[in-house]
């Protein structure tokens, strides 16, 4: 294997553990609010969160086969996850499911993108990030039906929450997630 296939692979694993201690962070703080505020959204939640702690452990685990180490902007991602997310707790229970299906929605995307770039090169990999994809993919179905229909409420939480994820999986990964699939799109892979 290439050693820019290396660096990749190292790459994804390391995003996807950092992405996943931001999880866990995320739903801390929609917990405590929610504890507070909603009790059976917290009682939701904190199952969502066990996933997240699993998965986290997972892609450590996944990482010294693969010359990887936690990301360096670790504290960003929890940081940053937790301050997003009590703010959106604190608007209320829709902010808190319109928040957590944008966060999936994007996770989701990228998953897909790494398992068409890990599906010829590290096997193992790939069945791992497919079992977890399908926990996640229960997540963003669980806040979808939460958030229902969308209104301009949640249409505006989007932007902000979209751009501020995406900001911190690209310094994650040095833009990494784009190279990747500017090869994949170049490969036909």
């Amino acid at each position: 294997m290439p050693a820019s296939d290396h660096i990749k692979i190292a790459r994804i694993v390391r995003v996807n553990h950092a992405g996943e201690f931001s999880a866990i962070r995320i739903y801390a703080a929609q917990i405590l609010v929610s504890s507070i505020f909603w009790k059976p959204v917290a009682a939701e939640l904190q199952d969502l969160r066990s996933h997240e702690v699993t998965h986290c452990d997972l892609f450590r685990s996944a990482m010294p086969d693969r010359q990887s180490r936690p990301c360096r902007t670790m504290s960003l991602w929890g940081r940053g996850g937790w301050l997003l997310d009590l703010l959106t707790a604190l608007l209320g229970p829709k902010a808190i499911w319109t928040c957590t299906e944008i966060v999936e929605d994007r996770v989701h995307h990228h998953l897909s993108a790494q398992l068409r770039y890990l599906a010829k090169r590290d096997e193992p990999l790939h069945d791992l990030i497919a079992s977890i994809q399908a926990e996640e993919e229960g997540h963003l179905s669980l806040a979808r039906q939460h958030v229902g229909k969308h209104s301009t409420f949640s249409r505006m939480l989007a932007a902000p929450i979209t751009a501020a994820v995406e900001a911190v999986i690209w310094l994650s990964t040095w833009d990494g997630s784009a190279r990747m699939n500017r090869d994949l799109s170049g490969a036909g892979a």
